[in-house]
């Protein structure tokens, strides 16, 4: 045999050892829960192998109220009616997948005000009955209006401005809210959260989707086997290491911004205005102290310097704190959480005029 030949296939049978030997050992340490528990964060390589090994316990691939979506990953089931989905409550839904019994032509009735409202599971209304959820509550506290829920569980911002753009404009909204957490921030990073999802990735400073069609539950627990392990244990650290050093941070922040702008844009050019609705939650919903966080300053400097309504709510709820509510500082929220969300809401929509009439003067709403 040629040296050089034989040289270079001894150079691949070593390297294609070495390759096993790492495939083996990612496989046998991500498959001890302890070692799993260590090193998982939030990659998409940890999302996902948390799912999978759900299924592998036997565990449902949807809940009861999702379908597989193949641009937004999943979105909830059309016409479901009082469906036992949390402890003690309802959930309902019409024939276009919105949270609630009622229907909604996707033509906006004449003299109606119609605002559509996109959001995660704070939005949608986990824990909650249809009617306690705060777009609902809003739409009882406005005549002549119709709120529609588009919150979904587990959304980012990301699928939240595909929905947008396949569904919620053809509803022909006067205003778009959108009920944002920062905690929403990760999800724009990964392409697989609850389940597979959509990305967008910035290039040459423009959004680029990635990741579409979504992959299906079925379709993922099919791939899984093939997958290599070595490579996902790499994402998880390397994802360790880009949350100490603080680039996890700023790749959030640069994507979600992103894609607010652009939810801002998407609405502007159907005609509608936007505003954004930050909802105050654990950490943030019991603070005694009326200044801004870190993380409220930063959002909140950049939609006043865009020109973009937004609204500061945790005022409303300091101001009940004070006459004695409590408010739930751990999980979803409750009643309370979401009438106090719905008034708030509420007041800033009559003080800037974002439905009817002219601008009122300033309340707690505005920042």
């Amino acid at each position: 045999m040629n040296p050089v030949l034989r040289k270079a296939l001894l150079a691949a049978a070593y390297a294609a050892a070495v390759a096993l030997f790492f495939e083996g050992a990612s496989r046998a340490a991500l498959s001890s829960d302890g070692f799993f528990r260590r090193v998982a964060g939030n990659d998409e390589a940890s999302w996902r192998l948390r799912w999978v090994k759900r299924q592998k316990g036997q565990r449902r691939i949807y809940y009861a109220f999702d379908d597989y979506h193949p641009s937004r990953g999943w979105t909830l089931r059309p016409g479901l009616r009082g469906v036992q989905a949390f402890p003690g409550k309802k959930l309902s839904s019409n024939t276009h997948g919105l949270r609630g019994a009622r229907e909604y032509a996707y033509d906006r009735p004449s003299g109606i005000a119609r605002i559509v409202v996109l959001g995660d599971s704070f939005t949608f209304g986990e824990d909650v009955d249809d009617a306690e959820t705060w777009p609902h509550r809003l739409e009882e506290m406005l005549p002549a209006t119709e709120v529609l829920n588009l919150g979904v569980h587990g959304y980012g911002h990301d699928q939240m401005l595909l929905y947008l753009e396949e569904e919620g404009l053809k509803y022909h909204p006067d205003l778009v809210v959108v009920g944002f957490l920062p905690d929403d921030m990760e999800r724009n990073l990964v392409a697989f959260r609850d389940y597979a999802k959509p990305r967008f990735v910035l290039q040459d400073g423009r959004l680029t989707l990635r990741n579409v069609p979504v992959p299906s539950p079925e379709g993922v627990l099919a791939r899984e086997p093939f997958r290599l392990k070595f490579l996902d244990l790499l994402s998880m650290l390397g994802g360790q290491y880009e949350r100490r050093t603080g680039r996890e941070q700023a790749a959030m922040r640069e994507i979600t911004l992103a894609l607010l702008d652009e939810m801002n844009a998407v609405a502007a050019a159907a005609g509608a205005r936007i505003a954004f609705a930050y909802l105050p939650v654990y950490g943030e919903i019991d603070k005694a102290d009326p200044g801004m966080t870190g993380r409220e300053r930063f959002f909140f400097s950049h939609w006043r310097r865009g020109g973009i309504q937004s609204m500061y709510l945790r005022p409303f709820f300091l101001d009940k704190m004070r006459r004695g509510a409590e408010f739930k500082t751990y999980g979803h929220w409750g009643p309370l959480e979401h009438q106090t969300v719905a008034e708030g809401v509420k007041a800033y929509l009559l003080e800037k005029g974002l439905l009817s009439g002219p601008p009122r003067p300033s309340s707690s709403a505005s920042p």
